[in-house]
């Protein structure tokens, strides 16, 4: 008698936006399930505001396993923002300097 496994992915994606009261809300929604259990990753924006992002994952039986919380989620994307503004700066600072030392090469 032989044994058969049976294996399925599946994996969904969807977007919308929303306008209340003037205010435009984007939101997507990612779906990732295997064998071991689904993974759903939820991202909202309201114009001006900041990502919110929550990421739920549950196992083969439906039951809940990690919750990663939007306060997590916004840290890390602050510190994106940080990085890209330090960068900038940089390149600004050094372009300066590059500026500079050319015009003393120029005149001397």
């Amino acid at each position: 008698m032989s044994s058969s496994n049976s294996t399925f992915q599946s994996f969904s994606s969807s977007s919308s936006s929303t306008i209340i009261n003037g205010q435009i809300t984007f939101t997507s929604e990612q779906t990732h399930s295997d064998p071991s259990g689904t993974r759903t990753l939820r991202t909202s924006q309201t114009a001006g505001e900041a990502p919110r992002v929550e990421r739920f994952e549950t196992d083969h039986a439906s039951r809940r396993l990690e919750d990663v919380s939007v306060a997590d989620a916004k840290r890390v994307q602050d510190v994106t923002e940080q990085e890209d503004t330090q960068a900038k700066m940089d390149r600004q600072y050094e372009e300066k300097m590059e500026d500079e030392y050319a015009k003393r090469e120029g005149g001397a």
